[in-house]
């Protein structure tokens, strides 16, 4: 049982007092300078939950960032998104010399963006799902382009509030977001090795996965269970995939089921039902229309262009 204290955050301003911070400018949006923390939040392993959006650029030397069993070191400069609800654990190094933490971190309560389109468009940046562990890792020039734009947003809230604060505001957001996703298919590219690896075990799974009958049993498996297996985030393999492949998640599942589907009609004297059946489908109709919908031929149409 983890006994680690967990720590939950309502409000931003609620942040700032436990952090030793003044009061924020605005309530519901404010940029932390994290050399300017007077006090940790715990010593030793502890977890957060905030009810607000975080995009951290952080460097905490004799810290690790922990989700589930994974861990990473935060002495680059990496920048992480947290939606509200998610939980993430810290742990400080026991018995260490302490570094003041470097870098900063936006908070935005979902109330800012009420009546914008960034309320809606914000759960489209899969990257506020991902993990900890999969966080950006920049460049000194992106580091620059991203804090240069943080900058922006917190010279905008501590001017004087008018009827534009907001949309300028919520515009600088955009852009940094629009940058971070730019930046992920730069990650996504330049680690290669790390991630084909990702794809190696991804097939090695699905075939061992088809290969044990499961798909008769249990039908396709569920993109949290194979991201749980390759102790990723779906969020991150569904990003991965498309940056390597043109596909997420589930469009990778079902063209595997298609090539599966394309070999035993070519290969196989069993019927179109018993195809179907062994592939997880609990209806013909529903096999039929997936088919021709990926191939633009029924399955009959063709197993007999084959003849």
């Amino acid at each position: 049982m983890n006994n680690n204290p967990l720590y939950r955050f309502s409000s931003i301003t609620e942040y700032h007092r436990a952090a030793g911070l003044p009061k924020p400018a605005h309530p519901l949006i404010s940029l932390v300078h994290m050399d300017e923390l007077t006090r940790p939040l715990a010593d030793g392993s502890f977890s957060l939950i905030y009810d607000f959006y975080s995009i951290s650029m952080k460097r905490v030397k004799n810290a690790k960032f922990k989700y589930g069993q994974q861990a990473s070191d935060f002495d680059e400069g990496v920048l992480f998104f947290m939606s509200p609800g998610q939980v993430f654990g810290m742990e400080i190094e026991k018995g260490a010399e302490r570094h003041p933490p470097e870098g900063w971190m936006i908070l935005i309560h979902p109330d800012f963006l009420w009546n914008t389109p960034l309320a809606k468009t914000i759960k489209q940046y899969e990257f506020f799902s991902y993990s900890v562990y999969e966080a950006l890792y920049l460049s000194d020039k992106e580091e620059t382009m991203l804090s240069t734009i943080a900058q922006n947003i917190e010279q905008e809230y501590h001017a004087n509030i008018d009827r534009f604060s907001q949309s300028v505001i919520i515009a600088q957001l955009e852009l940094l977001l629009t940058y971070s996703e730019r930046y992920y298919q730069r990650q996504f590219i330049t680690r290669k090795i790390a991630n084909h690896e990702i794809l190696t075990k991804l097939e090695d799974l699905l075939t061992g996965y088809f290969d044990s009958g499961m798909l008769a049993q249990k039908g396709l498996p569920s993109v949290s269970y194979i991201a749980e297996n390759l102790n990723i985030s779906p969020g991150y393999l569904s990003g991965l995939l498309k940056s390597l492949t043109g596909q997420n998640t589930q469009q990778h599942l079902h063209h595997k089921l298609i090539e599966l589907a394309k070999e035993k009609l070519s290969t196989t004297s069993l019927s179109v039902s018993e195809i179907a059946y062994q592939l997880g489908f609990e209806h013909l109709q529903s096999f039929s229309k997936l088919f021709k919908t990926k191939t633009n031929l029924s399955p009959m149409e063709f197993r007999h262009s084959f003849n």
